[in-house]
């Protein structure tokens, strides 16, 4: 594990990425953040404050995600972990009835947002000749379930996109797909409802979640993780 580092998260306004970003930064990380929702990001910039980063972003937008990675170089430096969090849920229905607006949506964010971050912070991690790349995966990218089926895709491409993406990286860095298991997050309550609170809250999760994510290095590249 390293002892303190920069983590550079997306779609850290709420849920799981909040709490990693928290988390981080109580263990001495430096960290940066992204999300789409403008008013969510600025109070937890409030929160953590200096020296740590975190602006408005639309992942899908390729420019803008450019624009952050320059920013997070000049002032926080390469990132030792990037953590592509950012992603959506379909509102639950069987395939035949998800608009193609709708898929589209989720394509461009669970996939084109993990495109956009990797080609806006890959650079300054080759330079730097370390870090590692952790592409948030689901059990549902290892596993199907009615409903979801647009959300299943994306987290199974997430899985392929990631094992290619191993195959060309240097030595020294390293992707890997990181599946954060079942959490109480308002994603898991739009599917299991109510249920979903027999579950840890992120804040939980994130104790033993952000150690095993600290802990991942160039040995790790290519593989398929699990949080504990």
């Amino acid at each position: 594990m390293i002892a303190a580092g920069m983590a550079c998260i997306t779609g850290c306004s709420r849920g799981l990425g909040r709490a990693m970003a928290l988390e981080f930064a109580r263990l001495g990380w430096k960290v940066a953040g992204c999300a789409r929702n403008a008013d969510s990001i600025a109070t937890l910039a409030e929160e953590l404050g200096d020296p740590h980063i975190f602006q408005a972003v639309d992942v899908t937008d390729d420019a803008a995600m450019h624009s952050f990675a320059k920013t997070v170089i000049e002032h926080l430096g390469a990132p030792n972990l990037l953590v592509n969090n950012a992603a959506l849920m379909n509102g639950n229905a069987p395939l035949k009835d998800i608009s193609p607006e709708e898929f589209a949506k989720i394509l461009a964010v669970n996939l084109g947002g993990v495109h956009n971050s990797i080609r806006a912070f890959l650079p300054f991690m080759e330079d730097a000749e370390r870090g590692v790349i952790a592409n948030f995966s689901s059990y549902w990218g290892r596993s199907t379930a009615p409903d979801v089926a647009p959300y299943c895709a994306t987290k199974w491409a997430i899985e392929g996109l990631t094992q290619a993406l191993s195959q060309e990286l240097p030595s020294g860095l390293a992707a890997v797909a990181f599946n954060p298991g079942i959490i109480d997050t308002g994603m898991l309550r739009s599917c299991f409802g109510e249920a979903a609170g027999g579950y840890h809250s992120a804040e939980e999760w994130a104790r033993t979640a952000v150690p095993a994510l600290a802990s991942l290095g160039p040995t790790d590249n290519g593989n398929s993780v699990t949080a504990p």
